[in-house]
């Protein structure tokens, strides 16, 4: 039977220490077990932690990629912690897109890259997103236009130009996910850049790139000459 929490030295317990030392002293285990908040009657928070990591081998990127159905799948981690977890992950991802877009000025495709791969790169599901930039590239705002299943989803054209008018952007990026692992675009991802292009190319806002992410790499179609 593992030793309660409660029942370790006070130093040793994971909120005690993050409290006296910060939250960098604590290990990605002991983290995830303020998450859990408590144990079971086999398991202390810590005990289970561990188990969720060996699920994700011991990778936080692929313990990101669990869906709540897949973190309940353990004993001891129910719908609320599930959730809790989930959340947690999904503030980090946000974090990171908010921290990368802000106030940059998008200078090639890697900068694009960096900004939606943190938030994609864990994604089981497509989805489409759109940089708003000003004259000088700088991004005036980001928006996520749909959201599909694991083989496409659907974008509207009609929103984009929408929402480029409203912000008076001249220049939008899009960019959009393989959860495949494929970066190649697909006939349907050329004929959406194209279809965006043209309507843009009338009122005068111009397609700069559409990035294909696929994990920790991507595919460019100004890059390539596909625009």
């Amino acid at each position: 039977m593992s030793v309660k929490i409660t029942e370790w030295a006070v130093e040793d317990r994971p909120r005690e220490r993050l409290w006296i030392k910060g939250p960098s002293s604590l290990s990605d285990a002991e983290l995830i077990a303020i998450l859990i908040g408590s144990g079971t009657k086999n398991a202390s928070a810590v005990d289970l932690a561990h188990q969720l990591l060996v699920m994700a081998g011991n990778n936080l990127t692929e313990l990101g990629k669990l869906s709540v159905e897949e973190l309940r799948k353990l004993k001891g981690i129910g719908e609320a912690r599930a959730v809790t977890i989930a959340a947690a992950l999904e503030l980090g991802r946000r974090r990171k897109l908010a921290e990368a877009s802000e106030n940059l000025q998008i200078r090639s495709s890697a900068d694009v890259f960096n900004i939606f791969q943190p938030i994609m790169e864990d994604l089981s599901h497509e989805e489409f997103w759109i940089l708003f930039l000003n004259r000088a590239n700088k991004i005036i705002s980001r928006m996520k236009i749909s959201q599909g299943g694991v083989s496409g989803t659907v974008t509207d054209v009609r929103i984009i130009l929408k929402k480029a008018l409203e912000t008076l952007s001249s220049g939008i990026v899009i960019c959009h996910n393989h959860p495949s692992g494929n970066n190649s675009p697909s006939d349907s991802d050329i004929r959406i850049t194209h279809k965006i292009k043209e309507s843009g190319t009338i009122m005068d806002i111009q397609l700069l790139d559409h990035i294909i992410i696929c994990g920790k790499e991507y595919y460019s179609f100004a890059d390539n000459g596909m625009l």
